[in-house]
């Protein structure tokens, strides 16, 4: 991060030496010139905003920089401007961008997972393993080195940004290994409303490709939790009309899925009930 910083500024980076403290004694001469001159003045004052201190600490920063120096000719901005102005460069034309980096791996679906949201990638990189590097406003994802794609930065989290380009030809899935119709056949497996909210979940996006996650998501809790349990709360969710895979994981792990076999047993009471009070009460 740093060397990025550099490059962009066109500017030189040499770290203190270990074990030599005076490597960086004018930095922490200017910490406490800084701390004697400006914080020590201020210590009493009281400032009421943020703009207010601002200025205060404004002037205090050209009143330091005009004292005369006590053994050398001139001050601080004689120095500057006899030394340091003229190797100045102008600075780039946009400014530096803070970015971070994240090891990814692309999914079956040619997508990779950032902050929630998903980003294509050429589908020929499908379950390849890439380095991403995303700012403020940017995603740019690298394989060995190399960019493979670049996308604007979107913080909405479960949806897919997907250029056209990576698709494979007729859109295709990204290996004949996956479909829609192998998803739709280990649901069936399952039983009726599982298969109801995979189909949902494949007709809810342009391209089925971008919920391939999801699906699997959902079809692997089977393992964890059992066909019987994955159905009942596949069941649930369509009653309830919430067929996502939050909703489905949040039932089997709480152990709600039984509230539907309950729901669809005892459709109405029973004429005669205990808590009935019935005509003969109030007469």
């Amino acid at each position: 991060m740093a060397g990025d910083l550099a490059r962009h500024y066109g500017v030189a980076i040499i770290p203190a030496r270990k074990y030599r403290p005076r490597d960086k004694a004018k930095v922490e001469q200017s910490v406490l010139l800084a701390q004697r001159w400006i914080l020590a003045k201020l210590r009493n004052r009281r400032l009421f905003s943020l703009e207010e201190a601002n200025r205060e600490i404004a002037a205090l920063v050209i009143e330091m920089n005009d004292k005369p120096f006590k053994k050398l000719p001139g001050c601080r901005r004689s120095a500057f401007e006899e030394l340091d102005r003229p190797m100045l460069k102008p600075l780039p034309a946009q400014p530096y961008q803070f970015a971070e980096w994240k090891l990814a791996r692309a999914g079956i679906d040619y997508h990779v997972e950032l902050a929630g949201h998903f980003y294509s990638v050429p589908y020929s990189h499908a379950r390849e393993q890439v380095d991403v590097r995303y700012t403020k406003g940017t995603v740019e994802i690298f394989h060995r080195g190399q960019r493979i794609a670049a996308h604007a930065r979107c913080d909405r989290r479960g949806h897919h940004t997907t250029i056209d380009a990576h698709m494979p030809p007729n859109h295709r899935a990204a290996t004949t290994e996956w479909n829609p119709q192998r998803l739709l056949r280990w649901a069936s497996e399952i039983g009726p409303h599982t298969a109801a909210v995979i189909e949902h979940l494949l007709g809810s996006r342009q391209h089925p490709q971008q919920v391939y996650r999801t699906c699997l998501g959902v079809l692997r809790m089977a393992k964890d939790y059992g066909h019987e349990r994955l159905e009942s709360a596949c069941c649930r969710a369509i009653d309830l009309k919430a067929p996502s895979y939050r909703f489905i994981a949040s039932t089997l792990k709480n152990g709600l899925e039984s509230k539907a076999e309950a729901a669809t047993a005892q459709t109405e009471l029973p004429l005669m009930h205990a808590n009935l009070r019935g005509p003969s009460y109030y007469h």
